[in-house]
C-alpha cells in the first residue's frame, strides 16, 4: 500500500477525490486548512467526510486573512446568481491568491513527513471558476518544483500530483462520488457559512446544475 496525502476542504470536489484515493489503494492522510476563511462549515464537513472514511485527518492553521479575497474578507460580496458562462471570463472575487500554492506546498512538506509519494487535489478545469490555481500547467510545474525542490525528490522519489478530476464536469464528479460510496450528503461547497447552502453562489450553482445533470437529488439543505 501507498501513502498519500490528500487535499480535503470538505466540498463536493476534494471528497470524491479522498474515495478515488482509497479506491486506489492508498493509505490516506488527509489535510484540511484554517486560514482565516469567512466560515468554518467546510472544516466540519471535513472532519465529517475523515471520519466516515476513518482516515487521519490533520488540520493545518495558516492566516491568509490579509489577502484580499471574498473568502478571506467579509466586506467584500461573494458574487450571486450568475450564468455559468460569466464564471469563466475572468478571476472572480473568490480567488485567494496563492492559496493552492501554499496549500500543496504545507502537503508536500507533509508527504516528506508521512513517507507518501503523492498528493491528491481535487481541482478540474471543465466546470471552471478561473481560477489560474486549478489548471493543468499549474500542476505541472508544481510537481517540477517539488521534485528539485525536496528531499525526496533529490534522492530519486519524486512526489506525484494526483488530479483524478482535472478534465471531469460536475455530473461526472458526481457520478464518480457516488459510484465510489462517497458521503456526497455531508459535504460543503457554499461559499456562505448559513445553516444551509444558500444555492445562489457560483459554488451552490455549479454544484447543483451537476446533481441534476446526473440525475440525483443533492441530498444536502439549501435555503
Amino acid at each position: 500500500m501507498v501513502n498519500a496525502v490528500v487535499l480535503l476542504s470538505g466540498g463536493l470536489d476534494s471528497t470524491t477525490t479522498l474515495a478515488q484515493a482509497i479506491a486506489d489503494g492508498c493509505d490516506v492522510t488527509a489535510l484540511s486548512f484554517r486560514y482565516g476563511q469567512r466560515h468554518t462549515k467546510e472544516l466540519v464537513s471535513a472532519a465529517n467526510v475523515a471520519k466516515f472514511f476513518n482516515v487521519k485527518h490533520v488540520i493545518v492553521d495558516i492566516d491568509l486573512s490579509m489577502f484580499r479575497s471574498a473568502l478571506t474578507r467579509p466586506e467584500i460580496d461573494v458574487p450571486e446568481n450568475r450564468d455559468e458562462s460569466q464564471m469563466g471570463q475572468d478571476i472572480p472575487v473568490t480567488y485567494v491568491p496563492a492559496r493552492n500554492i501554499i496549500m500543496m506546498s504545507v502537503a508536500a512538506g507533509l508527504c516528506e513527513s508521512v513517507d507518501a509519494d503523492r498528493i491528491y487535489i481535487g481541482a478540474n478545469v471543465v466546470d471552471y471558476s478561473g481560477y489560474p490555481d486549478c489548471r493543468p500547467e499549474f500542476f505541472e510545474a508544481f510537481e517540477k518544483m517539488i521534485a528539485v525542490g525536496t528531499k525526496a525528490g533529490v534522492e530519486g522519489h519524486p512526489i506525484r500530483i494526483c488530479t483524478p478530476i482535472l478534465h471531469s464536469s460536475k455530473a461526472d464528479i458526481v457520478r464518480l462520488g457516488k459510484k465510489l460510496g462517497a458521503p456526497l450528503h455531508l459535504t460543503w461547497s457554499c461559499y456562505e457559512g448559513g445553516e444551509k447552502a444558500c444555492g445562489r453562489c457560483d459554488s451552490c450553482q455549479l454544484r447543483l446544475a451537476g446533481f441534476k445533470e446526473a440525475g440525483y437529488k443533492d441530498e444536502i439543505e439549501y435555503e
